[in-house]
């Protein structure tokens, strides 16, 4: 594999060069140091098809390592990415000797750059305990970028290609489940039935809801996990409670605030925490999103999926809508259906623009899938 580095990288390695090339672009790679909140960060760049790897909060210790913390980097993002395994290894194999050169190609070398300009705007996708950001890489990499006049591509895409045509099969194949969301309200029938990848995490796991359920991520939310033991220790009012009443296992929080206020049930931060973790151990969970209107949804896992051909959600069924943001939980949402079903009323015409600016929609299981596959 050939890493082409930009002279503030090569100062930084203070290695000797080695003067051998790669014929082949698809093993070779452009490279830059930055720095991301005030931390050292080091971003490749594909020479064949410009997808994305950012190695975040480098050390001293690192850089004396960092032929094996690229490849561990790549293998890690390609799982992600839902790359089988064999032709993970495949390309592993191709790379395992990490050639350091000088950059020479001044349009590799632009399009390094603005790969770079992306990173401080999704900073916010930063994973604190690890090097390998992929995360970030990933989010970057689903990007269009220019290739020549009017025309764009998509480097992951680029990528999946790229792969196929290395190994002369299909690329993508991962465990994933079929779940089944159920909006807890007492006078509608609320549901979505999704298909997702158990490698992704429980932030992106979030977004999936978010969209699947047409929510516009203005507020804060939590998941309980539960086993299949009954409990009867929790009080209705308790944010963990169930209809059910099974046993909660863990409660993971979006916001550090969290912490301020435990409780018996074991809590963690869910950034980095991938659904593989505890799904499909656990089979059911729930989703508390807005905790003012209190929207909570019950998730059951239905089926296991041990060859998934897509590295993304999909939505194969659902049933109703969602209420508006901010309507003041199921009695507001009572009051707003009475208003919009009632031309006479005096409030009938701002509230329907109102619910509009909101996300109040009709269920659209397409448009829905197109969100949730970005």
């Amino acid at each position: 594999m050939l890493i082409q580095c930009t002279k503030k990288l090569l100062d930084q390695l203070n290695i000797k060069l080695d003067e051998r090339s790669e014929e082949d672009p698809l093993f070779s790679w452009h490279a830059n140091l930055i720095t991301v909140n005030h931390r050292k960060t080091v971003v490749l760049v594909n020479d064949k098809n410009r997808y994305v790897i950012v190695l975040y909060a480098m050390k001293a210790k690192d850089f004396k390592r960092l032929d094996d913390i690229i490849i561990d980097a790549i293998r890690e993002t390609f799982q992600d990415e839902c790359i089988k395994d064999g032709i993970i290894e495949q390309f592993i194999s191709q790379s395992k000797e990490v050639i350091y050169t000088k950059t020479k190609d001044r349009t590799s070398i632009a399009r390094m750059n603005k790969a770079c300009e992306l990173i401080p705007c999704f900073d916010d996708l930063i994973v604190d305990s690890t090097s390998n950001q992929s995360p970030m890489s990933m989010r970057i990499s689903r990007i269009p970028v220019s290739d020549g006049p009017n025309k764009y591509i998509f480097p992951n895409k680029e990528l999946y290609k790229d792969l196929e045509t290395f190994t002369g099969g299909t690329v993508i194949g991962c465990r994933a489940v079929e779940i089944k969301v159920t909006l807890d309200l007492d006078k509608h029938l609320v549901w979505r039935r999704l298909v997702v990848p158990v490698n992704i995490t429980f932030e992106k796991f979030h977004d999936v809801l978010q969209a699947a359920f047409g929510w516009k991520n203005y507020h804060l939310h939590e998941f309980y996990i539960y086993s299949d033991e009954k409990s009867d220790k929790l009080s209705i009012n308790h944010s963990a409670y169930t209809k059910e009443g099974f046993k909660p296992v863990m409660n993971l929080v979006s916001d550090e605030e969290a912490f301020a206020y435990p409780n018996d049930i074991e809590m963690r931060h869910e950034k980095g925490i991938r659904l593989s973790e505890y799904i499909p151990k656990y089979k059911r969970l729930k989703y508390n999103y807005d905790f003012g209107d209190n929207w909570q949804h019950y998730i059951e896992v239905e089926k296991v999926i041990e060859n998934y051909d897509k590295n993304y959600p999909v939505c194969y069924e659902g049933e109703g809508n969602t209420p508006p943001e901010d309507v003041g939980g199921e009695s507001g949402y009572e009051e707003f259906l009475e208003i919009i079903a009632n031309k006479d009323h005096p409030e009938h015409d701002d509230m329907i623009e109102w619910g509009k600016s909101q996300g109040y929609d009709e269920f659209d299981i397409e448009k829905l899938n197109r969100k949730i596959k970005m």
